[in-house]
């Protein structure tokens, strides 16, 4: 009769685990080098695209170069060419979807946009606001210099949807434009502008704090069923998020009520080929335990934790991936088809609106689709989703 060895039991069973683990590597087939886009350096969104990619070169053997990007055009462009397989886009992956700002010029249209994993962590968005102002609530910001990014109105569209919670409008601030996100962080230290939104982990935002000014979070208490229904109006992919992390003091101890959406939002096209999506998807959910202490907000990139029913549809790929790690329900399934049908009522309006000859001049032009867009979608019996 053999006797039991718990030495060489416990080896063979770390084996089977390792092989497992190299088989599982081997499944992944990424191309040997692959191109990203995200913010600008040091945000949030850029650090944790850097965390992935260096996983996808360890783990997988694929080079990744990140592209930092000012604005979502900037992000979204060389996915589009084919020059990069994913962006880490913000908000501004519903805008392109939609075909509103400047999705709705005549070079772009409603983008066939989907997502594969994204991330909602402790962390929250909203205006950032220097303490020095006095300001304590989002009302408090009436009169005060709010910064506005140039070619990125998904970003400003943001900041008036964090206003609108307190039925304040840009006519009722200042507006200060600046030619990036890192630029207009920069503002609040310079004290060219007194709010920026953005994330609470953002790396500005903690410059921000130690700068000589300081940082608060005006709260959005989610009691205020008023305030958040004109906050939705403005921003429909915003949620309630309890922010338990980040500059200004925020911790688990000293939470703040606030708003969020995920971010980064890992962006394909519909276009691509649902095995390349699987697989840059599955790397992602294969490599999440070499990359989500790499960057603040990283762990909420867990294939558990991912963000159901969201405004943006799902690749076929990326379903694939998820329905494996059985992070995919019926449920889901139901309505990523809902969001497709969507997409394919704005894609349909682009094209009939073309045929009609528009204006060339280019306000006019945009006018003119976005009483198309809207027509569209009413007699489709589906929600503007644009205010």
């Amino acid at each position: 009769m053999k006797r039991f060895n718990p030495v060489v039991s416990a080896f063979l069973a770390g084996s089977a685990l390792v092989v497992a683990g190299a088989a599982n590597a081997q499944d992944v087939k990424l191309a040997p080098t692959m191109t990203m886009t995200a913010y600008d350096t040091g945000t949030a969104g850029f650090n944790i695209t850097v965390g992935i990619g260096k996983t996808m070169k360890d783990k997988f053997g694929s080079d990744v170069r990140v592209l930092p990007a000012g604005n979502d055009v900037a992000r979204l462009q060389p996915v589009r060419t084919g020059r990069a397989i994913a962006a880490g886009m913000g908000s501004g992956v519903y805008f392109a979807q939609e075909g509103v700002f400047e999705f709705g010029s005549k070079e772009w249209g409603p983008q066939p946009v989907q997502i594969t994993l994204t991330t909602v962590d402790c962390n929250a968005g909203n205006l950032g606001v220097a303490k020095d102002t006095g300001v304590k609530t989002m009302a408090d910001l009436k009169g005060k210099r709010v910064g506005f990014v140039v070619g990125s109105p998904a970003l400003n569209q943001n900041a008036l949807a964090m206003l609108a919670f307190a039925n304040l409008t840009k006519n009722d601030v200042k507006i200060v434009e600046f030619a990036s996100y890192g630029a207009m962080w920069k503002g609040i230290i310079n004290n060219d502008v007194d709010a920026a939104f953005g994330t609470t982990i953002t790396g500005p935002a903690k410059e921000v704090e130690t700068s000589p000014r300081g940082l608060v979070w005006p709260p959005l208490p989610h009691s205020d069923e008023a305030g958040w229904a004109r906050v939705q109006k403005i921003g429909p992919y915003f949620t309630k998020h309890l922010a338990t992390c980040g500059a200004g003091g925020i911790s688990k101890t000293t939470p703040i009520e606030m708003a969020n959406y995920p971010y980064p939002i890992y962006t394909v096209y519909a276009s691509q080929p649902e095995d390349q999506v699987y697989n840059l998807t599955k790397a992602m959910i294969l490599g999440y335990d070499a990359y989500k202490d790499s960057a603040p907000g990283a762990m909420g990139m867990d294939v558990k934790q991912q963000t159901k029913n969201w405004s943006v549809p799902v690749h076929k790929g990326a379903v694939k991936a998820l329905k494996e790690a059985g992070a995919w329900s019926d449920d889901q399934e139901k309505y990523n088809t809902a969001l497709l049908k969507r997409q394919d009522t704005l894609i349909s309006a682009w094209q009939n609106y073309l045929k009609t000859n528009p204006s060339s001049d280019e306000k006019k032009f945009y006018d003119g689709w976005i009483d198309a867009r809207k027509a569209a979608l009413a007699k489709a019996n589906l929600p503007n989703g644009f205010e």
